[in-house]
């Protein structure tokens, strides 16, 4: 439905310190509704005609300031033809924003948003990884449909985002996106990550992002046993990419490195430790934060194993390292021939490293959680939590031994009494 718009003037005397002078104020009325504001210009009140809505006479000040209503009329014509023209709904408050320009009111989400993408693709590896750009510019992208799905606008005003925009957006990720609930979390944090700073610019009086209650899902861990680490470790293939990528999946087993890191790592990165041991010290490309693990055994035959490669000799670089893709596919094909029934992916070597290799045998968490790069140690729990079925294999030998005791010291009742 074709949206009526009209346009009045008229004096306003409540608001003048003169009782001969009153300022003019410019009513927009949108279906029904309405936004009022000064025009920023007087006029003596004997002057005004009230049906006109104008000046009356050829004055020079007549002149001047009836061209400026006419003016003023005209932009809310335009601004209302834009907004037809590009299919988007809007009321009156749209109009006079849009009129009056870069006024509080006026700000819009999408350029602050924008704004931000823009900064932090500045800022990439010294705050930000490329993949946390890459998951903004995806809100984004997000962001913008769901603006247009819902309200039928190319961008919302922020003084008309209710308490109810984060969970709207939420609902709109998982039915019409159908992405699951941590992405849909994921995104609806990100761009909650905007709508505070705006809060904290002044730009919107309230800060809608405690409205906002959506939660991550725990995820299951996927990571390998000992004796699955031990079948991929004593396979050996015919192909040199199988192998290769082989060895490098056991190093981020045996050291925690993500994929990024290991690709990233040079031999300038292999440091003498605190201990007179050799270590790897680098800095996790996600996070920023240090990550220094001594080598294992394993870890260093890997490294030797590759110090001569072409590829290591002519680059600098540690190890040989295809593509993360690639990589996947040919675990996925190791995976299959040493009878492992998990989906082998380059991070579960990650998770490997924390569970199967350190916390199941006894590294303390803080350890672990420093050599990880975890930011917060509430980061590495996660995998203790997934450890619970070594604490019942513990509690059922201890209940084995205390079983035995039991029936020791029965018999030795019994002897004595008999």
């Amino acid at each position: 439905m074709k949206a009526k718009v009209s346009v009045l003037f008229y004096t306003r005397k409540s608001k003048t310190k003169s009782s001969s002078h009153a300022p003019i104020y410019m009513r927009i009325t949108v279906n029904g509704a309405r936004a009022e504001f000064s025009t920023g210009k007087i006029v003596e009140i004997s002057k005004w005609h009230p049906v006109l809505t104008r000046i009356r006479g050829n004055s020079e000040e007549a002149r001047v300031i009836n061209n400026h209503l006419d003016i003023l009329k005209s932009t809310v014509l335009e601004i209302e033809n834009k907004f037809v023209i590009n299919g988007e709904t809007f009321d009156a408050e749209d109009i006079k924003n849009s009129l009056l320009g870069n006024n509080k009111e006026g700000r819009s989400l999408l350029p602050i948003f924008e704004d931000h993408n823009a900064k932090m693709e500045k800022l990439i590896g010294k705050e930000y990884a490329l993949a946390t750009l890459k998951n903004f510019r995806t809100c984004l992208k997000h962001l913008k449909s769901f603006l247009w799905k819902t309200y039928k606008k190319s961008d919302i005003n922020l003084a008309k985002l209710q308490p109810s925009f984060l969970n709207d957006f939420d609902f709109y990720l998982r039915t019409e996106v159908q992405i699951n609930n941590n992405a849909a979390v994921k995104h609806t944090k990100n761009l909650s990550k905007i709508l505070k700073l705006c809060f904290k610019n002044g730009w919107i009086e309230k800060d809608i992002v405690q409205f906002y209650s959506g939660k991550f899902n725990e995820v299951t861990v996927n990571y390998l046993t000992e004796s699955e680490i031990e079948l991929i470790q004593n396979k050996e293939f015919s192909g040199d990419g199988l192998n290769l990528v082989k060895d490098i999946f056991l190093f981020s087993c045996y050291t925690g490195l993500a994929y990024i890191d290991i690709y990233n790592l040079t031999t300038g990165q292999i440091s003498v430790g605190i201990d007179g041991n050799l270590w790897v010290i680098t800095n996790r490309q996600k996070t920023g934060t240090s990550s220094n693990v001594p080598l294992l055994p394993r870890a260093k035959s890997i490294i030797d194993k590759y110090e001569n490669h072409p590829f290591t000799s002519k680059s600098g670089k540690l190890l040989p390292v295809y593509t993360n893709q690639k990589v996947n596919e040919y675990l996925k094909t190791i995976a299959d021939n040493c009878g492992i029934n998990k989906k082998l992916t380059f991070h579960c070597a990650r998770h490997t490293f924390a569970t199967s290799v350190t916390l199941s045998n006894n590294v303390s968490i803080e350890s672990v959680s420093k050599m990880l790069g975890h930011k917060s140690i509430k980061t590495t729990q996660h995998y203790a939590k997934i450890l619970d079925k070594k604490v019942s294999e513990d509690m059922g030998n201890l209940t084995s031994i205390l079983l035995q005791k039991q029936e020791l010291q029965r018999k030795k009742i019994k002897k004595i009494s008999s």
